[in-house]
């Protein structure tokens, strides 16, 4: 079975830090543009952050540049959202997306499920003291 499965998200203070995995079984993501995603009810899902399978580029949406990261490790299937300094405002279901896209940035542009993605079900980030 092809899936994705998110992990890591919980509750944190704001200021603090959380490392979210994604994880795929039965494909490999190593040809896959990736993307984090995170949608908040009521609001449009957003793209948080990107990163092409074709050349490692990276996106950002502004509001998480300089705070958040993603990163890859293929030995293990699994890609990373590390998100430090965390704000109320970044509280949101987080979704890992995998798409047969080239360009990070055109696919952080992306929110709406395309034919031949692969989402997961998605973890839940909340910021709060």
């Amino acid at each position: 079975q092809l899936q994705l499965v998110e992990s890591g998200g919980g509750l944190v203070q704001p200021g603090g830090s959380l490392r979210l995995s994604c994880t795929a079984s039965g494909f490999s993501l190593d040809t896959w543009t990736i993307g984090w995603f995170r949608q908040v009810p009521g609001k449009e899902r957003e793209g948080v952050s990107c990163i092409s399978g074709n050349d490692d580029t990276t996106n950002y949406a502004d509001s998480v540049k300089g705070r958040f990261t993603i990163s890859g490790d293929n030995a293990k299937n699994t890609f990373y959202l590390q998100m430090n300094s965390l704000k109320p405002e970044d509280t949101a279901v987080y979704y890992c997306v995998a798409r047969q896209l080239t360009d990070a940035e055109v696919m952080c542009r992306m929110p709406r499920m395309t034919p031949g993605d692969y989402w997961g079900l998605g973890t839940q980030v909340t910021v709060s003291s």
